[in-house]
Formats: structure tokens, sequence, C-alpha cells
């Protein structure tokens, strides 16, 4: 019997030594921060109907605008993701693309408000538009954390020892990290 418990000790000495619970924690680290991505994208997504409906009030002939983001909206919305997103490039690509569909409609949407100074008086639009600002506020710190935890595994499953655990043991992929869309190096131009 001590035969035994002398052998589970090494053996957990052993996998502590060779960074098997550093690449879990970091492995779980990641989908956690994929968590707070996704629950930032679901606020901005909650937020959305009810900035619709108030625009709708002020700028009933701006329809085409309001559509795009209502349209923009529902497409993000019947996504479906789970944390195996993390493992499918293809399906991270889509999501993302989806999200660039929404925060493109958006945009659209704050130069209605600019055109329009009725509509920047309402209280009820300047709340939301401040609570919008702070989601999109939120979704940026959050893919920022979800990429310093993709980086941190990443170095986990490549440096030695942890490099032949993960080979030889775990064999977890390497995380993309949470790139920007397409052209997003401009500057989007506003214009009146």
């Amino acid at each position: 019997m001590k035969q035994l418990l002398m052998g589970l000790l090494l053996v957990a000495a052993g996998l502590s030594g060779c960074g098997y619970n550093t690449i879990q924690s970091n492995d779980e680290a990641v989908i956690a921060a994929w968590g707070d991505v996704e629950a930032s994208y679901q606020r901005r997504a909650d937020l959305i109907p009810n900035l619709v409906e108030v625009v709708k009030g002020y700028a009933a002939h701006e329809k085409d605008t309001l559509i795009a983001v209502t349209e923009a909206r529902a497409k993000v919305g019947k996504m479906q993701l789970g944390s195996d997103v993390l493992n499918n490039p293809n399906a991270l690509a889509q999501f993302q693309e989806a999200q660039g569909g929404l925060s493109s409609a958006l945009s659209r949407l704050m130069v209605v408000v600019e055109r329009y100074p009725d509509l920047k008086a309402n209280q009820n639009f300047l709340d939301l538009q401040h609570q919008l600002e702070g989601t999109e506020n939120r979704i940026n710190v959050a893919r920022t954390r979800f990429n310093d935890a993709v980086r941190i595994f990443n170095t986990s499953i490549r440096t030695f020892p942890n490099n032949l655990t993960n080979k030889f043991m775990l064999q977890l992929p390497r995380r993309e990290a949470f790139k920007a869309d397409a052209g997003a190096e401009k500057a989007p131009s506003v214009k009146f």
C-alpha cells in the first residue's frame, strides 16, 4: 500500500513538474476569456433592439440603416457558439465576420444620429448611446484579455518541458488570437 501511495505521489510530482497542470490551467483561462468575449457581444446584441426602437421614433425616414442594424443583429443572434469554436478557425472567422457586420451597421446608425440633432437631444437615446459605448469598450477589453490568455497558453505549450507534455499527453492545438477585420486599420470616414 505504501508503494502504491509513493508511486501516486511520484506521478503527481512528475505531472506538476512537466507542466501538465500549467497547460490545463492556461487552457481553462483561454476558455474563460472567450466566454467573456461572448458575454460582451451578447450585451451589445441585447441593447440593440432598444436602441433601434428609440431611433425609429425619431428617424423614420432612415429605414435602410435601421433595417441593416436589425438584420446584422439577427445574423449575430443566429450563431450558436460554444467553447469548441476555439478549435475551429472557420467557425471563429464566421463569428468575427458577423460581429464585423454588426459593428458596421452600428457605425452607420451613429451617422444617422449626427444628421438629426433632435435625436441626439433625446435623453433615452443618449443613455443608450452611452451604454453602447461602454459595451464596445467592454468588448475591446474582453478581446485584449482573450488574446493575453491565448498568448500565455500558446507559450506554455511551446516551451520546454511543457511542449513534450503537450505532444505526448495532451495534444492540445495552438489557439488563434482575435484578429481585426480586414480594412480595420483604416479610420472610418464620416460624411455629412
